[in-house]
């Protein structure tokens, strides 16, 4: 019973961070009970599989340090995001659009897509590039949709492929494959289909000067290296921060003027962490329940 209270407690405190909800809970709880059936993906898939494990939590703040790189996405967050001022609510919506595409009934997806296409909208501007040039931007633009998903995408499969101990259904390929039907209801239809495909996309946006950073990325890194948490929080956002700069290509550790952790250091540690965490926190996972409900209630 005490340790049962205690992966409540801890549970309860972890779901507060990541939702940004003062009890704990996801306030898109509901919307996994939205429709019927599995979605784009059921609990044998590679995406559910990914996104389940603790290691999205290194593979998350990854791909923000990714974002950074692509001079419009980087306007985006400068100009549209309320990130210094509310970084736990920014990371909370960003949740509930993942939560909902691996999670949730085709309905859901369909009523979340809505939801971030009308955001995308109004996220528009101009950013100056490195040739002195002023570049239009607009989040809903194929390049910049098509820059966050696969930063996001290389990211967590890195993320996984680093820290996590459970195997992929089907490899890094079907979840690559699988996963860029995720981004079809934003509107971006096409999208790398393999692990090379997804690495060759990247090496080319780098190859071709398209990525970049200047005082802004330098700015934004900076408060992603040390966002306002909580101590006891930070403690443990530390360790996923190095364990996400040690997976990247040195060549963008570089270009971000992070430090080189030791990468023979902070992999095992980090592992160990997560999987304490997930103890701590319990086998609860009421979005991963609510899922699982609705797509066997629609099966009976």
């Amino acid at each position: 019973m005490a340790g049962n209270a205690v992966q409540q407690y801890v549970g309860r405190a972890f779901r507060r961070i990541i939702t940004a909800d003062p009890d704990g809970v996801p306030p898109w709880l509901e919307e996994m009970r939205r429709g019927s059936g599995k979605g784009l993906y059921g609990p044998e898939d590679a995406p559910w599989i990914v996104h389940a494990d603790f290691a999205t939590l290194v593979g998350g703040v990854r791909a923000l340090l990714m974002q950074t790189l692509h001079p419009g996405t980087l306007a985006g967050v400068a100009q549209h995001s309320r990130y210094e001022a509310d970084a736990l609510g920014r990371l909370a919506g960003t949740t509930k659009w993942l939560t909902i595409s691996t999670f949730g009934s085709m309905e859901a997806i369909e009523h979340e897509a809505q939801r971030v296409n009308a955001l995308h909208e109004r996220v528009r501007g101009t950013y100056i590039n490195r040739d002195g040039e002023t570049v239009e931007y607009a989040a809903s633009n194929e390049d910049l949709l098509g820059w966050v998903h696969i930063a996001f995408t290389e990211s967590f499969l890195v993320a996984h492929q680093t820290y996590s101990a459970r195997p992929i259904p089907g490899g890094a390929d079907e979840y690559v494959r699988d996963w860029a039907r995720s981004v079809e209801p934003l509107g971006l239809f096409v999208a790398p289909r393999s692990e090379a495909e997804l690495r060759e996309a990247i090496q080319e946006l780098h190859r071709t000067g398209v990525l970049q950073v200047s005082e802004k990325t330098f700015k934004v890194v900076k408060f992603l290296r040390r966002p306002p948490l909580h101590r006891t929080a930070l403690i443990g956002y530390t360790l996923l921060f190095a364990a996400a700069v040690v997976t990247l290509p040195p060549e963008f550790r570089r270009m971000l003027g992070l430090p080189n952790y030791p990468r023979w250091l902070v992999v095992p540690i980090t592992r160990t962490f997560l999987r304490i965490l997930r103890i701590a926190v319990g086998p609860e996972s009421p979005i991963e329940d609510a899922a699982r409900e609705r797509i066997n209630f629609s099966l009976s």
